[in-house]
């Protein structure tokens, strides 16, 4: 039972290219299973910490393997995304988040380094649903092109500016989190 939740954390990373293989792909179809890859993703982001609570197995591997499959899972959907679909995710975005992401694991490594510890603070969870929510929503609004009954409001959320603004909107949250990963960094 003390492996289950490192093992969801685990499926987190390893959908992640099958993921980005299917957005590689211009069909119904393969949007349609990059929804639901994604969607799964999502879902085991929340379980693995959940299961491991209830089952009282929380583990140092998992603590640390947790966000490492979250940055996996995130930002390989960001840069696919950004690479397919730069009008809607562009790169200086996914460079913001990218940093910001690898600055906070330098920042916990320093502190552990140091014989203390940076939990993950309650706002980054925030950012975490927030980038998901921005990810499922544009992955669905790709998936919606490919029919006919959907296609005009695929291309009003496509090209107007509910994206781009939920895109400053992640990437606000994003940065404000790696500063309040600074302040709680220098408190201890």
């Amino acid at each position: 039972m003390q492996f289950i939740p490192n093992a969801i954390t685990l499926f987190r990373i390893l959908i992640t290219p099958l993921l980005v293989f299917c957005l590689f792909q211009p069909t119904f179809w393969f949007s349609f299973f990059a929804c639901i890859l994604f969607f799964l993703g999502a879902v085991s982001d929340f379980a693995d910490g959940y299961i491991a609570r209830a089952l009282n197995k929380q583990s140092r591997i998992g603590r640390n393997l947790d966000p490492v499959a979250d940055k996996i899972f995130i930002l390989g959907s960001f840069i696919t995304l950004a690479w397919l679909y730069p009008q809607l995710v562009p790169w200086w975005a996914v460079i913001i988040i990218f940093t910001r992401d690898n600055f906070v694991t330098v920042l916990r490594m320093r502190a552990e380094s140091e014989g203390k510890s940076l939990p993950t603070i309650r706002f980054a969870k925030v950012k975490t649903a927030l980038q998901m929510a921005f990810i499922a929503l544009l992955l669905i609004a790709l998936m919606l092109q490919y029919l006919p009954v959907t296609e005009q409001l695929s291309k009003t959320l496509l090209q107007g500016n509910l994206i781009h603004i939920l895109m400053i909107l992640v990437v606000g949250v994003t940065a404000l989190t790696g500063l309040s990963y600074i302040w709680v960094y220098m408190k201890k």
